[in-house]
């Protein structure tokens, strides 16, 4: 399983149009195979940062999600969003279980 986990800044103007960007991806990219899941969650300290957590059953469906038609235009309008850069991370794990 591969896990990808990190931290968007978002400019504080561009919130909303974030959310609707994001709301849309998460949408499509649930339809894609090989996704487990795929989310985007709100800082509720800091509205103006979002977490995103991905589940993704191999590397190469996760491969494939960043050639999806959904994934190049969340691309063309994150530019206009972001603060600063994300902090993104790719995790591969070969365990899990429940707590």
């Amino acid at each position: 399983m591969i896990v990808v986990s990190g931290t968007i800044f978002i400019k504080p103007k561009k919130v909303n149009a974030a959310i609707e960007a994001a709301k849309i991806m998460m949408e499509k990219t649930a339809e894609e195979a090989g996704c487990i899941s795929y989310r985007f969650y709100a800082d509720i300290e800091a509205p103006d940062v979002f977490r995103i957590f991905e589940e993704w059953e191999s590397d190469e469906a996760l491969q494939a999600h960043f050639e999806t038609p959904h994934m190049a235009e969340f691309r063309s309008k994150l530019g206009d969003f972001l603060a600063a850069p994300p902090a993104i991370r790719k995790y591969v794990v070969s365990e899990f279980g429940e707590l």
